[in-house]
């Protein structure tokens, strides 16, 4: 874990505010570096509720929205083909295609014990929130058979969530301590995930 600590805290140059990739682009990156598509899933509903955030919650214009959505849908671009040196890859890659710094150091902050980067802005704290959360939510869906996400509760999520064998992988201390550093209970949010992934396919 440790060897994955970024040593350091900028990211991106300011410059470069504002410049952003388009969709289409960030797609073919994904489609390039990551054949599986069940972490393709996730980053694009990561990407779904991060864009929804940014549009329902913070009244984001397009641009931002964009921002928060290529933040979620990029935040594990390297994690399959190079799991050493996750979040370092992409990181550089988009310092070299000269993206916002924002976009950069939301990616950078979305596992602060792992990369060692703090959560600064709304948007960094909302995606170290909403990642793992997200998969969780997701891997209770699939659970549930063909209805998915259809009468789905917040309350049998809260249930798994106290299960320590189920999706045992998704680290419960994490996601307690990323959604104390937000204005939203633990229900909220699980309601919104719910809300706003479960068309993402």
């Amino acid at each position: 874990m440790s060897s994955r600590n970024l040593n350091r805290s900028v990211f991106g140059d300011p410059k470069n505010s504002g410049n952003l990739m388009s969709l289409e682009e960030a797609n073919n990156l994904l489609n390039e570096w990551v054949p599986n598509e069940k972490l393709r899933l996730h980053m694009k509903q990561v990407a779904a509720n991060m864009k929804a955030w940014a549009i329902e919650k913070e009244g984001a214009d397009e641009q931002t929205a964009l921002k928060w959505e290529l933040a979620g849908l990029l935040h594990d671009a390297d994690w399959e083909k190079y799991p050493d040196d996750h979040c370092r890859v992409i990181i550089e890659e988009l310092e070299k295609r000269n993206i916002d710094p924002e976009v950069i150091h939301c990616i950078a902050s979305h596992g602060p014990k792992v990369f060692g980067v703090e959560p600064e802005t709304k948007m960094d704290k909302m995606i170290y929130a909403i990642d793992e959360l997200s998969g969780f939510i997701h891997a209770a869906a699939l659970i549930r058979g063909p209805q998915l996400y259809e009468g789905m509760e917040v309350k049998s999520v809260l249930k798994k969530l106290k299960t320590p064998s189920f999706a045992a992988q998704v680290g419960r201390d994490d996601i307690a301590e990323a959604v104390s550093r937000i204005e939203v209970t633990l229900d909220e949010l699980i309601q919104f995930i719910i809300d706003h992934q479960r068309n993402v396919w």
